[in-house]
């Protein structure tokens, strides 16, 4: 894996944690984190660069998926309370 990609799947997975991190509720937050690290543990070895950036696209769309989950549930507890 070249240095940037290496660099980018790196800052992906700490996207991906920290984000995660912004759950507010513990079974959403520790599910979240325990897939993300299990995915990527799983992916380590692989060298094949096409499958690496299929890996990385998912990955980015998993992100949204969590930020948009995060946003929506913040703005509906705010909303309610």
């Amino acid at each position: 894996m070249a240095a940037s990609s290496r660099a980018q799947v790196l800052r992906l997975y700490r996207a991906l944690l920290r984000e995660s991190q912004r759950f507010s509720s513990y079974n959403y937050r520790t599910y979240a984190i325990r897939r993300i690290r299990d995915a990527f543990r799983e992916n380590k070895n692989i060298k094949d660069s096409e499958k690496i950036e299929e890996l990385v696209n998912k990955a980015k769309a998993n992100l949204e998926v969590i930020h948009r989950q995060v946003f929506f549930w913040r703005a509906l507890i705010s909303s309610i309370l």
